[in-house]
Formats: structure tokens, sequence, C-alpha cells
């Protein structure tokens, strides 16, 4: 069989659903023949939103492919790679190559130096025999530790080249590993945690990925601590929980501005804890508790005075069980967090009731908002933004409810890549009803792949705030 009838083959091994990709690669064919259902978008920025919207919502356990063709296939598909990569989304992309003859002849463009900045691994399939373990490399750098985009370059020739189909039969797919934190640094954070006069518990997207909301929520009301999310953490935690503050990014409503600032512990899991431009600063002067699978964001923004690395699941399994020896010790009264956030919310809404229920004209952004809010059941929905405006009037209103019911994100994304990702969340989740907040300049750049929803039966709303 060819190479890329093999590779095929594989994908299907571990796990692919459908094939996200523009014409034109042979790769399309290929997959389509071993029974996976290619869905072509109109342009390939999109088509990589798709493939990584539907990693998202299924935390990277199932394949997420986008395949284009070398030279402009893959020059266009940069930003949506870019994308997946500031955001750590497990997914694999197929860029075919220039023919092997043609290496390194400038001015080509090569797949194999542009996308090293934002891959988190990158190889060329550099002979038919080598398909199966650049494949099994690909699938373990995307899932083992923090997730991230990996891509493989298959040069034209090759694709086509016959190769040894046991190279499929021999195939086993990639198994993940996971590790707990240190006990001895565990318990040194617990107590700090217990000590604490206002702690904050800041969960990230880490916690989506480790499928850790479960454990997230039992540290919560043992301790009756106070919960915000990262923007790409919103939804780790139900916002209609009554210990969730919501979201903390660069918006947020009263209460979560509140505890950021007054806090005086933040535990910090599954978070990079990344200062960048969508994001509020922490102030100086707090206790860091920072919980991550990957070392190099520890002390990378801030100081962490009780690092732990590892699993968000596993160490907040750890966390539970040393908090719950500590307390048998020990006498700790009852906080009244949920009241306080009840108070800080209630009068915060307050101020922007008026925004929320105006019958101005043109209709304001926020009154849009309140109808949805008040129209949609959050558990049977999954919602996205778009850059801008969007992003900054949903993020501190919409109370999302349940692990990845929202889909947030904004550090490295152009105009337009809700629209990619609402479609790859509908084709991951088939029964919710999915939703993106789109500006008017967004829907300019992307708007005509509302076609390939329609052509490829993938129902979706979209509200333009133009």
């Amino acid at each position: 069989m060819r190479t890329i009838d093999a590779m095929a083959l594989i994908l299907k091994k571990e796990g692919i659903e459908f094939l996200s990709a523009f014409p034109t690669t042979a790769v399309i064919e290929a997959v389509a023949e071993s029974g996976v259902r290619p869905v072509i978008c109109r342009q390939e920025r999109v088509g990589v939103h798709i493939a990584d919207g539907f990693a998202r919502v299924t935390n990277g356990r199932k394949a997420s492919v986008f395949a284009m063709q070398y030279g402009p296939g893959a020059e266009n598909a940069y930003p949506g790679v870019a994308t997946a990569f500031s955001d750590s989304v497990p997914m694999l992309f197929l860029p075919l190559g220039h023919p092997s003859a043609r290496e390194g002849v400038t001015p080509m463009y090569s797949s194999l130096k542009s996308y090293d900045s934002v891959t988190k691994h990158i190889e060329r399939v550099n002979s038919p025999e080598r398909a199966g373990a650049s494949l099994r490399r690909a699938f373990s750098a995307m899932r083992m530790g923090k997730p991230g985009p990996a891509m493989l370059e298959i040069p034209a020739d090759i694709a086509v080249q016959d190769v040894d189909p046991s190279i499929v039969d021999t195939y086993v797919p990639v198994k993940t590993a996971v590790s707990s934190a240190d006990e001895n640094d565990v318990m040194a954070a617990a107590k700090a945690l217990l000590d604490a006069r206002r702690p904050l518990l800041v969960a990230g997207q880490g916690v989506l990925y480790a499928e850790a909301s479960a454990e997230l929520t039992e540290l919560a009301e043992l301790l009756q601590i106070a919960v915000s999310t990262t923007m790409a953490g919103k939804s780790a935690f139900s916002e209609m929980h009554p210990l969730s503050v919501g979201s903390v990014s660069e918006v947020m409503n009263g209460a979560a501005l509140e505890y950021m600032r007054e806090s005086d512990v933040l535990f910090g899991i599954g978070t990079s804890f990344t200062i960048q431009g969508m994001v509020t600063p922490y102030p100086a002067g707090k206790t860091l508790i920072h919980a991550t699978n990957d070392p190099v964001d520890l002390h990378k923004d801030y100081i962490a005075g009780h690092p732990l690395l590892g699993d968000a699941r596993l160490v907040l399994r750890q966390m539970i069980e040393a908090c719950e020896e500590l307390l048998s010790t020990r006498e700790r009264e009852t906080p009244d967090t949920a009241a306080r956030i009840a108070a800080l919310r209630s009068a915060w809404y307050g101020e922007w009731e008026s925004k929320l229920t105006s019958s101005e004209s043109p209709i304001t952004p926020y009154r849009v908002l309140g109808e949805f809010t008040a129209s949609v059941d959050p558990s049977d929905a999954i919602v996205t933004h778009d850059s801008g405006s969007p992003r900054m009037q949903i993020m501190p209103f919409y109370r999302s409810n349940g692990p990845r019911s929202y889909l947030g994100w904004g550090k490295s994304h152009g105009l337009g890549t809700g629209l990619g990702l609402i479609m790859g969340a509908k084709l991951a989740k088939p029964d919710k009803f999915c939703v993106n907040f789109m500006g008017d300049a967004a829907f300019g750049m992307t708007g005509l792949d509302f076609e390939t929803a329609v052509r490829s039966n993938i129902p979706i709303c979209t509200v333009v705030l133009n």
C-alpha cells in the first residue's frame, strides 16, 4: 500500500473520527477510503480551527487532524496552528511537503522550518518505513505532559511510495502517562492553603484536559474556598456553583475582581500563570501555590512559594487527602464564602442591570447577552466568543455549567477563530446547542465558511454583533 494509505489506517487506529482539510492533498482521499469522514473547509485557517474545537471538547482523547497541501496551503494554515500552540491544544497537522528532490531549495516554503516555533513536535516523514514511528512520536508528544500540536510533513513523493502493510498491523496506539507531585511539597502547600485568610483557587485548562473538575469541586467544597478560572479554563468549575466567582482575565465580574485583589493565597491548578495581553496581572504580595505538569511554567512570570509538578487530577486528589489529614487534627472555622460571593455578585449585576435590559436603539450588545443568558440552558450548550469586543462582553456575564460548556481563548488568535471552533465543538458533541459570538470584522474574515457548516451538516448558531 502507499505510505499515505498506511498512515490513514494508523490514524483510524488512534481514534480519528473525521479529517478536517482543504484541497488539494492526497491525504483526503486516503483517509476517506479508510472509512473516515472528510470535512472540507473553504480556507485553511478555519479548517484548523474546526480540528482545534473538536480537540478541546474531547480533551484530546480522540485524534484531531487537519491536512493541507504544501506551499500555499501550509502558508495559509499558519495562524490556526499558532492559535493551537498558544492554547496547548493536542492535535495533528499533516501538510504535504515538496518532493524530496526539492528539499532545501530556495525560496520553496518549508513547513518544517516555518512551523518549528508553533508546534510541540515537528518532523518530516523521510522514508515510507518510518511513517508509523513518526506518527507514534507525534501522538506521544501531543498528549504527554502539557498537550500541544504536532506536525508531520509528508513529502509528496514519499506519500505515494509503496510501504509494507505490516507497519499498520504492528502499530500500537499511544498510551499516556501522568505523575503526581512530591508528597512533602503537597503537605506544605495544603498547610499554606488552610492557614490562608482569604484563599482563591485559580483553575486553568489543565483541569479540563486532566478531567479533574470533580476533584476541583470536591476540594473547594471541603474547604469552602472561592474558585475562579482562567480564560482558557472557563467551565472547568461550574459557574453556577455558589463558590464560583467566575473567570478572571482582561475583564471580569465584581466578585472575581474583589477576590483577585484581596486574596492572600492563590492556588493555581492546571494554569501556566502566563502574563499576556488578555489577562489582568495578579497583585504582588500573595503566597502562590502553583501546580502544573510543565516545569517551564514554574517561576516563569510569578515566583511560586509552593511549586507542584504533576497532573492536575492527581495533584488535586493529593491536596484533598492532605487537607483532610490536617483537618483531622485541627479546628477550622467554616468561612462564609458562598454568602460573600453571592452578595458581591448581586451588587455587581445590579450596577449592570440597566445595560442588560436596555431598550435603547440601536440595541446594545449587553441586552443581547442578557436575553441570551435568560433563554439558554448552559448545561445543554457549548458557547464560545471571537476576538475583541465579543470576548470582553461575554466573559464576565455568561455563566458556564460543566466541563467544556464554554471554550475560552485569547493568547494568540486572529479574528474569526470562533467560527471554526464551534463547528469542531458540534462535531464532538452533536447533542449540544453550539453558539458562537462574533463581530462584523470577524464575520468578514471567515463568513464564507458558514457554507462549510451547511454543506457538512454541522448545525451551529452564530450571533453577529455588528
